[in-house]
């Protein structure tokens, strides 16, 4: 790719509401928007690539303070530098004003505090160069990475919130709409007790039958004992993991959960970069990594936190509870990671999946196809974007 400065980078918060027919409500409260931060980037030679950073893993968040910090601390720091410098980039937007020497020694010398929204910000900026280099040189980013190993990969139906008397209609009717072999539905403390959750899988594994893979994500609202508990109660329902049991914050007490049980543990999607991987890894805390694109600092980073979970033996499931861009940026990875085995796929109310892009990202036999398309394969919906934009 010859080279191409970067000459502008813009960033908007979308806010998609959500009717109230199509709501559901979790223990992050009732969900009545879907919120992202669009990044647009541009080269001086007229390329124009996009990415998302999040604001919160959730569906709803203020994106306000994270577009700030896109247009006012990290845009003004990479104006002209060269945009296939990818690697280079990530790492001025980390270290900040001690780049040069993280750049000149090899090793990271970051600003205090560069966790949180920086990390989000640098990652959606970071999916946006990787969609410009591969719309540059023609070519889909996952073979920018090292080629797709299969066309498409299984997903699982994620979504799960009603009450141990209508779950399994529920997952019934979310498998009907894909075919999918398998779901993941909520538990935790939006069920008030560690009983009800029991009740709600068993429900699910009556309903379901032997043959579909159900995960439960708790999204680490348990003590260490709740989780134990939990696990215990449902050992017989054979669940293909459990995501998230305590909060992150406590590693050393999901690595106790997963001590006590041979179900699969599944986390991540609240961390940021390969560091915070790197402990769950070596704690022996999870079975499954899974970084969310938007929040854990884009495709760069997510290859490598990738590359420890092959290391480990662990698996790769990105999470993918977001818009188009970061939804198409984790299926370029998992495409091209040597432990990347299945794909979230949102059945949750969610326009900045659906609608955003032009195109579909369809599921057929419980399978989602990898994009062909040169860089992220996204095509951005203007009317969308001009109908859910809020003011900056």
């Amino acid at each position: 790719m010859k080279t191409a400065k970067i000459a502008k980078i813009e960033a908007i918060w979308l806010r998609a509401p959500i009717p109230p027919e199509r709501q559901h409500v979790s223990d992050f409260g009732r969900m009545t928007s879907f919120d992202t931060t669009l990044v647009t980037v541009e080269t001086d030679d007229g390329h124009v690539g996009h990415g998302e950073a999040k604001a919160a893993v959730g569906s709803q968040a203020n994106c306000a303070a994270l577009v700030a910090l896109i247009e006012r601390d990290l845009a003004p720091q990479l104006i002209g530098e060269d945009a296939s410098q990818i690697s280079r980039i990530w790492d001025i937007c980390y270290n900040g004003s001690r780049a040069h020497f993280a750049i000149d020694r090899g090793h990271g010398f970051p600003v205090m505090g560069r966790r949180g929204l920086t990390v989000a910000a640098l990652g959606g900026i970071d999916i946006a160069l990787w969609d410009i280099a591969g719309q540059a040189l023609g070519v889909p980013v996952h073979r920018l990475l090292g080629g797709k190993r299969k066309d498409r990969f299984p997903a699982y139906a994620s979504g799960g919130w009603k009450p141990a008397s209508e779950v399994g209609a529920e997952l019934q009717s979310f498998i009907a709409r894909g075919d999918f072999k398998a779901v993941k539905m909520r538990v935790g403390s939006q069920d008030g007790t560690v009983r009800h959750s029991i009740e709600r899988v068993h429900a699910a594994r009556a309903a379901l039958g032997p043959d579909i893979d159900i995960m439960v994500d708790a999204h680490g609202t348990w003590t260490v004992a709740e989780a134990k508990r939990f696990a215990n109660g449902v050992a017989d329902c054979g669940l293909a993991w459990f995501e998230e049991p305590v909060t992150g914050d406590d590693k050393r007490g999901m690595a106790e959960v997963r001590a006590m049980t041979d179900i699969p543990i599944a986390a991540g999607e609240s961390e940021f970069t390969r560091f915070d991987f790197r402990d769950i890894v070596e704690l022996r805390a999870a079975d499954i990594l899974q970084p969310d694109l938007a929040i854990a600092g884009g495709i760069t980073e997510a290859m490598r936190i990738q590359s420890l979970a092959a290391a480990w033996g662990l698996g790769y499931a990105p999470h993918l509870w977001t818009g188009a861009l970061g939804f198409a940026a984790g299926l370029h990875t998992l495409a091209a990671s040597t432990a990347g085995f299945i794909v979230e796929y949102s059945l949750g109310h969610n326009p900045l999946l659906h609608d955003l892009a032009v195109e579909n990202f369809p599921v057929v036999a419980g399978q989602v196809e990898i994009p062909d398309r040169p860089g992220l394969g996204v095509t951005i919906d203007q009317d969308f974007v001009k109908e859910t934009a809020q003011p900056k």
